[in-house]
């Protein structure tokens, strides 16, 4: 038997008050790199936060990688 998604169930987990912060924090990581570097050298290209937290928005902590890249580096999830 095929497994059923139940959208409304993750349309209303992905609305938590958490994720949304975490999806504001990793845009405005992206807006200071077009900032910082350009939109030519973001587009088709992910800001990554070096430690994993989405809340440090520091340059130190942010850089520009490929979408492969940013994918094969994240930690395993539980």
């Amino acid at each position: 038997m095929a497994y059923k998604r139940d959208y409304k169930k993750e349309y209303k987990a992905s609305r938590t008050p958490e994720r949304r912060k975490a999806n504001i924090m990793r845009k405005r990581a992206r807006r200071l790199m077009i900032k910082k570097k350009g939109a030519a050298a973001v587009r088709g290209k992910e800001v990554d936060h070096k430690n994993h937290n989405t809340s440090d928005n520091s340059s130190k902590n942010l850089r520009i990688i490929s979408k492969k890249a940013n994918r094969t580096k994240q930690p395993k999830r539980k």
